[in-house]
């Protein structure tokens, strides 16, 4: 374990090692966990591109941890053989090959949640809760998993989060499916929780139909029954005005209401199914990324306000878009994330920075000079690739399918003629021994792509050659009078001595990612 706790910091890596190496015993006052839900469907993918396709970043980082290999079972024994994982835990992992199949990728997926789980449980303060965001292709495993980790005892609610939109959709097969289960459990009987409500707005003319009446003074009220109030309660609220008599003279209890502009509102608690917020494609807000699993801030937010308090620490392992973080910073809270690329560290930076006010925070795990880089690179070809574009403000290019080779990596964005968006294309070689035929590749895919600009990122220096075809290429001549170099090659020690590619700027500042339509009519989510 290293030190002392470190909070508001982003964690580039596995979040088992993650846990193990920097978050104490019983240090966590809350953790929220949305992962990936083994569906065999887009759930896996947690991210896309500006055009709206989908991104290969995550399914290359959990495509051999959901399938049965050494690491399975190398959690599988630490789990058999740790001391820390309740025995009804290791009774349920003999007993899961029998329920799922033996080595399958349900059996991978389950002990890899077990083990990370465990871990989580650790972490957890007595006072503290744990949301488990799934769906229904395993949510009934994980619900025996949580029984044994945290304890039946310790099961609070199944939440089902009814989102709706997404379930408008037609299947000939089966009914539609609209929502999602959010397992919440505690560590303990003194867990930290606060009720919540919703503002129902009723209008003044529908009063009636629900229930509501005006008293002597105009108020608007309704009623319930008197329950288990004591005599001795009942003159109390007598006093205050708050009991109400039937014409058969039954008791019950009033509560005041609120009117104004035209509406009555009245707060109404808030139970184990939420149909409030809507789904993303649907939410009344500008926060939609283009990330087909990103969750709403209001789904979020409900559940730091009903687990925590200000000040308190909120965990999110599995970070994706980094939701949580940004709800956790919202309110106060303090937090840590943790993912396994560096395409949603690099989000989840944008989001945070572009916070009002911006927030403060730190990243572990990502290369802090040339040297780092290296290792990164020759770690992982497409994680070095993606964090090398977002390191110069770019947007990474996901699509890497085995055996296809666009020549784009990312892409930067500008806006040098109005309501006219731009991009400038970024190739990037993370290998030695960079030659002129990479420069002339780019040229030919800036030429193929109708594109102004190429950047070519590099771990090497350039040589002549390189920079001199580089050099051929000539310039592109904005709108705005100056011209910039079509081709420009920037090297990874450059760029952290604070070179930046040399390209037009926005006509008019912008506060918000802007969404424009492609020719094709795909929607383009600016980063």
């Amino acid at each position: 374990m290293d030190g002392v706790l470190k909070t508001n910091v982003l964690y580039y890596g596995d979040n088992l090692e993650i846990l193990r190496k920097y978050i104490p015993d019983s240090s966590i006052d809350l953790i929220y966990l949305d992962p990936p839900f083994n569906s065999k469907a887009t759930y896996n993918v947690l991210f896309k591109e500006p055009s709206g396709e989908s991104s290969q970043a995550q399914i290359s980082a959990f495509e051999d941890t959901w399938h049965w290999g050494l690491e399975s079972e190398r959690a599988l024994q630490e789990i058999t053989a740790s001391a820390i994982a309740p025995s009804e835990v290791k009774e349920f992992m003999s007993v899961l090959p029998k329920l799922v199949g033996k080595r399958t990728d349900m059996a991978a997926y389950l002990t890899m949640m077990c083990i990370r789980l465990i871990e989580l449980r650790r972490v957890l303060r007595d006072t503290g809760s744990i949301y488990l965001h799934c769906d229904p292709t395993a949510s009934h495993y994980l619900k025996i998993l949580m029984d044994t980790i945290f304890g039946v005892a310790n099961f609070r609610n199944e939440i089902v989060w009814h989102y709706g939109g997404r379930g408008a959709k037609a299947i000939s097969e089966q009914f539609s499916r609209n929502s999602d289960t959010i397992l919440f459990y505690t560590k303990g009987d003194k867990a930290t929780f606060r009720k919540q409500y919703e503002t129902k707005k009723i209008p003044v003319s529908d009063a009636k139909e629900y229930g509501l009446r005006k008293d002597e003074n105009g108020r608007w009220f309704k009623t319930s029954p008197r329950g288990d109030y004591t005599d001795e309660s009942i003159k109390r609220l007598e006093s205050e005005g708050r009991v109400y008599k039937t014409r058969s003279g039954n008791i019950r209890i009033k509560y005041f209401l609120n009117e104004e502009d035209g509406f009555i509102f009245e707060d109404k608690l808030i139970g184990n199914v939420w149909n409030d917020i809507p789904d993303m494609m649907h939410a009344p807000t500008g926060e939609y990324l283009g990330y087909e699993t990103q969750k709403r801030l209001p789904l979020l937010e409900r559940i730091i306000k009903a687990s925590s308090n200000e000040g308190d620490i909120v965990l999110d392992p599995f970070c994706g878009c980094g939701t949580a973080v940004v709800a956790a910073q919202r309110l106060n809270r303090k937090w840590i994330g943790i993912d396994i690329t560096h395409l949603a560290i690099g989000l989840m930076k944008w989001r945070l920075k572009n916070m009002t006010p911006p927030a403060s925070f730190k990243v572990v795990g990502e290369p802090q000079d040339p040297t780092g880089a290296v290792e990164l690179a020759e770690q992982d070809k497409y994680q070095f690739q993606w964090w090398a574009v977002h390191k110069i403000g770019g947007q990474p290019y996901g699509d890497k399918k085995k055996g296809a080779d666009t020549g784009i990596d990312g892409y930067l964005y500008y806006m040098d003629e109005k309501d006219k968006i731009k991009k400038a294309i970024i190739s990037v070689k993370g290998g030695r021994n960079t030659t002129v035929s990479m420069i002339r590749d780019l040229g030919h895919v800036i030429d193929r792509e109708k594109s102004d600009i190429g950047v070519f990122i590099s771990l090497d220096k350039p040589t002549r050659p390189m920079l001199e075809e580089a050099a051929m290429k000539g310039f592109y001549h904005s709108p705005l009078g100056k011209d910039y170099p079509r081709i420009q090659i920037l090297t990874i020690e450059e760029i952290f001595q604070g070179k930046t590619p040399d390209i037009p700027p926005w006509i008019a500042p912008i506060t918000k990612p802007p969404s424009v339509k492609k020719a094709e009519g795909k929607t383009i989510k600016m980063l």
